[in-house]
Order: C-alpha cells, then structure tokens, then sequence
C-alpha cells in the first residue's frame, strides 16, 4: 500500500520577550540639569538621569515579564529552502 503525501505550511512565527531590571542612578552633578530654577534650587534633568539608567542597565539582574508568541508580520520562506532567495 502507498502512502499518500502528507503536505504542510510554513508559518512565521515571532517570539518577544519582555524582561525587566532594576537599577540604582547615584544623584550627582552628572545627572542634573546646568542652570539652577529661579528660586535657585537645582532639578535633575529627566534625559540625563534615564541614559543613565540604560547605561547602569547593561549589567542588571534581569527577570522575565511576559513572553508572546504571535504570527509575523511578514511572511517569508524560511532560508533553508530553495525558493527563499526569490
């Protein structure tokens, strides 16, 4: 008896993973804005503070918040096969 040929589709699929770290910015100079406010007290300036923060981040302890699976947007053939080049 023959077998009959089974076929199947290829689908992308994208995986994305959120993770989430915490890091302590020291408050200094390097984290303030230059010119005092005009009851002169000093602010810390938002955009230097969180660089900052990205910078210390590449060393955190990271910890998976969420993972989803979901169809890619963009349907292409997977690189092993041959018409994939196309």
């Amino acid at each position: 008896m023959t077998d009959s040929p089974s076929y199947s589709i290829s689908v992308r699929l994208r995986r994305v993973t959120a993770e989430e770290g915490f890091v302590s910015v020291p408050v200094t100079e390097a984290v303030m804005r230059a010119e005092p406010e005009p009851d002169g007290s000093f602010r810390l300036d938002t955009k230097k503070l969180f660089a900052e923060a990205v910078r210390l981040g590449a060393d955190a302890a990271w910890q998976v918040e969420s993972r989803e699976i979901e169809v890619h947007p963009i349907q292409t053939a997977p690189g092993w096969m041959p018409e994939a080049g196309r």
